[in-house]
C-alpha cells in the first residue's frame, strides 16, 4: 500500500489448480518431496509421475500422506512412461510441471508443455563435471570424499564425480591418483539393499 500519492498495490497469492511433478530414478524420494509439499502448501491439487524404473517411494509417499489424514485427491501418483507423461503435458487442468532429469526428456517436456500453456520448471542435464584438488588437501578426508562423490549412487547422479583435476607436483599427483584407485577397489558390489554394499544396482 501507499505506493505513491494516492496509488497503492496489492499482490494476490492464489493458487494455480492442479500441478504435476515428473521425478527420475535415482533419487525418487528426494525428489519428489522437493515438489509436492510447496505445491499443496500454497493451495494447490498434485499429480506425481514417478519415473517407471523406481516408482515404489513414490507410491509409498502418497499412501502415507493419504494415512496422515490427507483429503483424497490432494496428491495423486499416475504410474506409466511416455503416454502418461503426454497426458500431463496436454491436460487443459494441469497448470503446471516441475521435472528432474535428462536433457532430452526435459527439452520435450518443456516444449510440449510450454505449447500447452502451463508453466514449465525443468531442471535437466546437471552435472558435477570436476574437483580441483590442491596439494595441500586433507589426504584421508579428501581420498573418502571423492571416491563416495564419484560411486555414490552407483555414479547415477547429477553430482557424480567425474573428473579430479590435479594441482601440484607430477610425482605428488600419481600418488594422489594411485590412493584414489586403491580405495575404489575395495568398494563391495552388490544388491543395494543388502548391508555393506557401496554400489549397488545400475539402472538402465
Amino acid at each position: 500500500q501507499n505506493l505513491s500519492s494516492g496509488l497503492d498495490t496489492t499482490s494476490y497469492r492464489v493458487p494455480l489448480g492442479v500441478c504435476a511433478g515428473i521425478a527420475p530414478f535415482n533419487f525418487p524420494a528426494m525428489i519428489a518431496l522437493w515438489m509436492y509439499p510447496l505445491a499443496i502448501a500454497a493451495g494447490n491439487t498434485y499429480v506425481l509421475k514417478p519415473t517407471e524404473k523406481a516408482p515404489s517411494a513414490s507410491i509409498l509417499l502418497t499412501k502415507y500422506l493419504h494415512d496422515l489424514g490427507l483429503p483424497p485427491g490432494v496428491v495423486n501418483t499416475v504410474n506409466g512412461s511416455k503416454d502418461t507423461v503426454d497426458g500431463i503435458l496436454t491436460h487443459p487442468d494441469v497448470k503446471a510441471i516441475s521435472f528432474v532429469g535428462s536433457n532430452r526428456a526435459g527439452e520435450y517436456i518443456h516444449d510440449v508443455g510450454s505449447r500447452n500453456g502451463k508453466r514449465v520448471q525443468a531442471n535437466l542435464g546437471a552435472k558435477n563435471h570436476a574437483t580441483v584438488l590442491m596439494e595441500d588437501a586433507d589426504r584421508e578426508s579428501t581420498i573418502k570424499a571423492i571416491v563416495g562423490a564419484a560411486f555414490g549412487a552407483a555414479g547415477q547422479r547429477c553430482m557424480a564425480l567425474s573428473v579430479v583435476v590435479l594441482v601440484g607436483d607430477l610425482e605428488e599427483s600419481r600418488g594422489w591418483v594411485q590412493e584414489i584407485v586403491e580405495q575404489a577397489k575395495v568398494l563391495k558390489v552388490g544388491n543395494g539393499f543388502v548391508e555393506g554394499v557401496d554400489v549397488g544396482q545400475v539402472v538402465l
